[in-house]
């Protein structure tokens, strides 16, 4: 393997259930100064039984869909007279720096809350999904990866609660009710490309937990280096990328490195890849692990945190709904 400029994390004991004591502890301090010094990592030897290609092949199994077969699952946000806030699909934007088009599930089979359809986002709203003559077997896949990602998602919170000096059970109060994003992602190649158009996705942190990435071949992801520059994570068949977000780095008390990133454009070449954004339930209550920050609800932080979103912006204009978090941002800030 060439020398990368992430460090690289072997999960291959995390496959078998008799894991012993010393490997967890041995990944939960890989893993946890990764995250001190970069934020990101990458990871081999996942325990998934998709690989990349499999997952790409999904991915374009649904951006190969007619325009219209995609719009009818369009967020509300683009498409007005349907009724889904949270889940479906969003186009590119045009004269944007986030030159993608996105396609979002969540898990299955969790109880809607009552509470949450009086939202003008509902966050614990039903998937859509496209007619199955369409995409066949894109639902059941999809949903066996987010299944198995969500898995993943569970271990390595156990090692990061043994990171930052905790029981490996610390981190399940988030599993319950957890609202997981899987999003598939197309960034369609740009000819010529226009010099204002360098990034096809902007310099951001994530605002979450944990995220776990599937990036393809073209490569363009960049992270902000701890000394300041900018630095390419190109693409290692089989591997994934993990990064925490804004939340993860409140909750370790500061120890672990929300970092910034973006994804250059490449001239001529579409780019696929596939985050999925490990999410507690809309009613967890995050705190820092010193416990001595008042505590911040997800679902709220997340209402809150979407306003800055290119696919959520512009809500109330295009959708015909309001949108009022003013309430909620001395909880959040």
């Amino acid at each position: 393997m060439p020398v990368l400029p992430l460090p690289v994390i072997d999960l291959s004991s995390l496959g078998s259930p008799q894991t012993e004591l010393a490997d967890t502890h041995r990944l939960a301090t890989h893993i946890g100064e990764a995250f001190e010094t970069d934020g990101f990592a990458y990871l081999v030897n996942v325990p998934l039984t998709f690989t990349n290609e499999e997952v790409f092949s999904l991915a374009n199994s649904f951006f190969r869909l007619s325009e219209d077969e995609k719009l009818r699952l369009a967020k509300k946000t683009f498409q007005r007279e349907n009724s889904n806030t949270y889940r479906g699909f969003f186009p590119a934007q045009s004269g944007s720096d986030n030159l993608k088009e996105g396609f979002e599930v969540g898990p299955s089979g969790l109880p809607g809350k009552p509470e949450w359809t009086r939202k003008p986002i509902n966050l614990t709203e039903a998937n859509v999904w496209p007619a199955e003559s369409s995409a066949p077997g894109f639902r059941q896949d999809t949903e066996k990866m987010h299944g198995e990602l969500q898995d993943l998602s569970a271990k390595l919170l156990s090692l990061l609660a043994v990171a930052l000096g905790k029981e490996p059970s610390y981190f399940n109060p988030y599993l319950v009710g957890s609202i997981s994003t899987l999003r598939y992602l197309h960034y369609p190649a740009i000819k010529p490309l226009s010099p204002h158009q360098e990034l096809c996705c902007t310099p951001h942190t994530d605002s979450g937990i944990l995220t776990l990435l599937h990036q393809d071949s073209t490569g363009g992801l960049e992270v902000l280096s701890p000394d300041g520059r900018w630095v390419a994570a190109p693409y290692v068949p089989g591997s994934l990328v993990v990064n925490i977000g804004d939340l993860m780095a409140k909750v370790s008390g500061g120890r672990f490195r929300a970092t910034q990133h973006r994804v250059r454009s490449s001239p001529g070449k579409d780019r696929y890849s596939v985050p999925f954004f490990f999410e507690p339930g809309v009613d967890c209550a995050v705190h820092s692990v010193e416990e001595d920050d008042q505590a911040v609800i997800y679902g709220e932080h997340v209402l809150c945190k979407m306003q800055g979103w290119v696919e959520f912006q512009d809500l109330e204009k295009n959708a015909g709904v309001a949108v009022d978090v003013a309430e909620l941002d001395s909880e959040v800030a």
